[in-house]
């Protein structure tokens, strides 16, 4: 039963990041894009999963150092090497526009 609970917990961390992301990509990145003259056109869900990834890093390392500091879902993930390469090619699909100035997806 507590294998189930953690699953369920998982889910849904992962529906609420998406859903964050998501909003977060429309309502701000897509303005800052656009006034930068980004085009924001393409592949819009590498972005949104992009910003829905850097959210769940921050999630992580404040539940992690603040939150929950003997969890060991926590801490399972900040030792992870894919956690960290995630987080590098998401800030990169977000970040680079700004020094090429053009979406690259």
């Amino acid at each position: 039963m507590e294998e189930w609970k953690q699953v369920l917990f998982r889910l849904i961390e992962a529906t609420i990041m998406l859903a964050i992301g998501l909003l977060v990509t429309l309502t701000i990145l897509k303005p800052i894009y656009e006034h930068f003259e980004i085009p924001f056109l393409g592949n819009v869900w590498v972005n949104w999963f992009g910003v829905s990834y850097l959210f769940f890093v921050f999630y992580t390392v404040i539940g992690r150092f603040l939150l929950c500091k003997n969890s060991e879902l926590f801490k399972h993930r900040i030792k992870s090497v894919l956690f960290w390469l995630f987080f590098v090619g998401a800030t990169y699909v977000v970040f680079i526009p700004f020094i090429k100035g053009e979406n690259p997806f």
